[in-house]
This record gives structure tokens, C-alpha cells and sequence, in this order.
């Protein structure tokens, strides 16, 4: 048995270790085509290490028989938000270009789903995956913010950081890690930051547009939160039901909105 599970952790750490090496060749591809300056390599290299010290641990933790397919969706899907966080990073420097910039991000954000359809289909659902799935989604959406604020200003930054925010705030006050009802609503909101940002991002809408677009969708973000804690207040002494926390909550796959799942 103990030999067993040392095959299947060498495993499990080079399913790791090869998603760390593709962030590195993407980074590398991004470098030569676009000539990436220090802050753009550091940042990005601080991604890869970090998303394979932290997965690696999460995985070997969770014992898990085999990595799967739907993480290896995601893995990859964190490969191109690393993509992201690197130009992100450089266009402090210089603007990436927006082609480049846009068409990561848009694959990032389609692929979103996709990793929770084939661990459904293939019955492969595990809480790693849907954590890792989540906070992939919860870093996207927090770049993307700090993109979008170096031209329309620091109140944009609110959308990335609200949910950590909240996890941070659920630590002092506990009833806010309680569970939700779902919700069509949360999901729409969700996914709108999203679409929103990268319109935002893209530079192809006026400024007053895409103020608009940006304010709309954390109008609706703000509410969505509102909603859910006064919900969680109001049950913070009986039974929640089966369902997500806040902030767990607050991010879900565009795919599985359009889907109607």
C-alpha cells in the first residue's frame, strides 16, 4: 500500500511539475513575440512557482488516486491567467498588445466550466477541483481589475478584491462561512465581471462606455454580496442547507451560465 501511494504521489507531482514547465514555455513564447520586460518575467515566474508549490501540496494532501482530466482543464486554464498576470504586470511598463492580451483572456474565460462538465461527465468531482476551479477564476477576475483601474481608477480594484475581502472578513464574523441556496442571479452576476472587464480591458469601447460597463457590473456585484449576507444573517442560527459559501459563490463558470446549469 505504501508503495502504491509513493507511485501515484510521483504522479501527482508531475502532473504538477509539467503545468509549471507549460507556464514557463508560454511565458517564454510571450517574451520572444511581444519582448517582455523584467516586471512581466518576475511576475510571471512568481505565478508558476507559486501555483505549483501551492497545488502540489493541495493535491498530495488530498490523496487523490489520480489527477484527472477536468484538473488538468483547469491547470491549463491557470496556465493562461498566468499568461494574463505577466502582461498584466509589463503594461506597467508598456501596453501589451491588445490582440494578444484579449484573446488570452477570452479563451481563459470560455474554457471557465468546461474542467466542471467533464468532472461531472466522467464522475470525477472532487472539492479540490472545485476549489482550485474557483480561485483560478478569483485571481482572473482580480488582475483583470487591476488592469482596467490604470485607466478608469482605483474604485474598479473593488470588484478583485471583494471576495477576498470576504474570506478575510468571514474569519472574525464565522456565520458568513455558511452555505447558499443557488441562484441563477449569483451566477449571472459572476459571470458579467468577467465579459465586463475584458470589454474594459479591450480599449475598443469609448470611456464613458466603458466606465458604464465597469460601474454596472460592480453595481451588481456589490448587490449580489448584499444580498447573500443579509440571507446569511438572517439564518446565521438554523439550518443553511446545501448549497456554497459567499465567497466560494461569487465566482462561477461562464460556460455552465450560458449552459443553464
Amino acid at each position: 500500500m505504501a508503495l502504491n501511494h509513493t507511485y501515484d504521489a510521483r504522479l501527482l507531482q508531475q502532473e504538477t511539475t509539467v503545468g509549471a514547465g507549460v507556464q514557463v514555455l508560454l511565458l517564454t513564447l510571450l517574451g520572444t513575440a511581444i519582448g517582455m520586460g523584467p516586471a512581466g518575467w518576475l511576475t510571471g515566474l512568481a505565478f508558476a512557482l507559486a501555483t505549483w508549490a501551492v497545488l502540489t501540496r493541495a493535491v498530495l494532501r488530498s490523496r487523490l488516486r489520480s489527477f484527472g482530466m477536468a484538473n488538468r482543464v483547469t491547470l491549463g486554464r491557470a496556465t493562461l491567467v498566468g499568461g494574463v498576470t505577466a502582461l498584466v504586470a509589463d503594461s506597467f511598463e508598456s501596453s501589451p498588445p491588445v490582440t494578444l492580451f484579449v484573446g488570452l483572456t477570452a479563451v481563459a474565460l470560455i474554457l471557465d466550466g468546461v474542467d466542471g462538465k467533464v468532472a461531472r461527465r466522467t464522475g470525477t468531482s472532487t472539492a479540490l477541483g472545485a476549489r482550485f476551479d474557483m480561485e483560478v477564476d478569483a485571481f482572473l477576475i482580480l488582475v483583470l481589475s487591476v488592469y482596467v483601474s490604470m485607466s478608469l481608477g482605483p474604485w474598479v480594484l473593488l470588484i478583485g478584491a471583494m471576495r477576498y475581502v470576504f474570506v478575510a472578513a468571514a474569519k472574525v464574523l464565522p456565520w458568513l462561512n455558511g452555505e447558499l441556496p443557488p441562484s441563477m442571479a449569483r451566477k449571472t452576476v459572476a459571470a458579467w465581471q468577467g465579459i465586463a472587464l475584458l470589454m474594459a480591458g479591450s480599449g475598443l469601447l469609448p470611456y464613458a462606455a466603458t466606465a458604464g460597463v465597469v460601474a454596472s457590473a460592480l453595481a451588481s456585484l456589490v448587490w449580489s454580496f448584499g444580498r447573500d449576507v443579509l440571507w446569511l444573517w438572517s439564518v446565521r442560527e438554523g439550518d443553511r442547507g446545501p448549497a456554497q459559501t459567499v465567497g466560494d459563490a461569487v465566482m462561477q463558470p461562464v460556460a455552465e451560465l450560458v449552459a443553464g446549469g
